[in-house]
């Protein structure tokens, strides 16, 4: 087996476990969902019986909450540390890639691909050392898994040189910086998106009357918070990214800016989360309409990494996929 089958391997070894810890995180959200509603009902049942009521009225209701807090704690215990092991498994795949292309492993959409997912699940595993956010856990490892099968079937390419252009220590430092800022802005989606769940369903809305998990989920404060704070991490990231492409650009062609689609379109995304940032903290934007703005940024990310490679033809065509 060579070092690029060993990494693939591993990369579907790595969307296998996260695939597992996205079950074991909507096992969890579910079960503490149930551990809650079993709570309230024995709260109403105590209510209802009063003091007379006979010693132990309310005992099924707390038995069945607290096998189903047994099980939600088993079930985080899984997905926490599957959740660790796929991301160990993705660096390890991501490190061997490097080694059998003899370059920096993020040249092309496939490479790009693995490396963004691992720093959403690093940034995910990061603000959990600090504070409980297994509520996000479901959707980030979702989102990797997605991200990684998709890669390893539509973007994968052999792992091979780059072209003179990018020989380069600007590779390490712009497109590392990229990717960095993607997956941050992947797990500030994630929370915009929830924030926008919860929102509906606290606003009376029909289609999310049944969704019971979501008052697992913090109050849309809370979340808000949560994704502004990364939005703004991400936005120092990628305008340095933006900035170090045009030293690159300079280095490379001659010019600083030459307005090819991908420069476009990442000045684009800078100014929707500048927009989004400036509207947050000037002008008093808040609540859905500050989760929209994330969300519409989100999806200039992903045009920009999908739509501009494959579909327009420019300087930064690196896909290495063939037309």
């Amino acid at each position: 087996m060579t070092t690029a089958e060993l990494s693939t391997l591993l990369v579907w070894a790595a969307a296998t476990a996260l695939a597992i810890a996205m079950v074991a995180f909507a096992v969890d959200l579910a079960r503490r969902t149930e551990a809650r509603a079993d709570a309230r009902a024995t709260a109403r049942e105590l209510a209802a019986v009063g003091a007379a009521a006979p010693r132990g009225a309310g005992a099924p209701a707390t038995a069945g909450a607290a096998e189903a807090v047994v099980a939600a704690r088993r079930a985080a215990g899984i997905a926490m540390s599957t959740t660790w092991l796929g991301a160990a498994l993705l660096l390890a795949g991501i490190v061997l890639r490097g080694v059998a292309a003899g370059r920096t492993p993020w040249a092309n959409m496939y490479e790009f691909t693995l490396t963004g997912s691992f720093v959403a699940l690093a940034v995910f595993l990061a603000v959990s050392t600090r504070r409980d956010v297994r509520f996000l856990g479901a959707f980030v490892t979702g989102l990797a898994t997605l991200f990684l099968v998709l890669g390893l079937n539509v973007f994968y390419v052999a792992a091979t040189g780059v072209m003179p252009a990018l020989r380069s220590y600007w590779l390490v430092i712009h497109v590392g910086v990229a990717i960095t800022a993607s997956g941050v802005f992947t797990v500030a989606f994630v929370a915009s998106v929830l924030q926008l769940l919860r929102t509906a369903r606290d606003g009376g809305a029909g289609w999310a009357a049944g969704w019971r998990w979501l008052d697992r989920v913090p109050a849309p404060v809370s979340l808000e918070a949560l994704s502004f704070r990364l939005n703004a991490v991400g936005f120092v990231l990628w305008t340095f990214t933006i900035i170090g492409g045009a030293i690159w650009a300079e280095h490379a062609w001659g010019r600083y800016w030459g307005w090819d689609p991908k420069e476009v379109w990442s000045f684009v995304i800078w100014v929707v989360y500048a927009a989004y940032l400036h509207a947050r903290t000037t002008r008093g934007w808040s609540g859905s309409r500050a989760a929209w703005f994330v969300v519409v940024g989100y999806a200039c990310v992903l045009f920009n990494f999908t739509g501009v490679n494959l579909v327009f033809n420019g300087l930064h065509s690196y896909s290495g996929l063939k037309s």
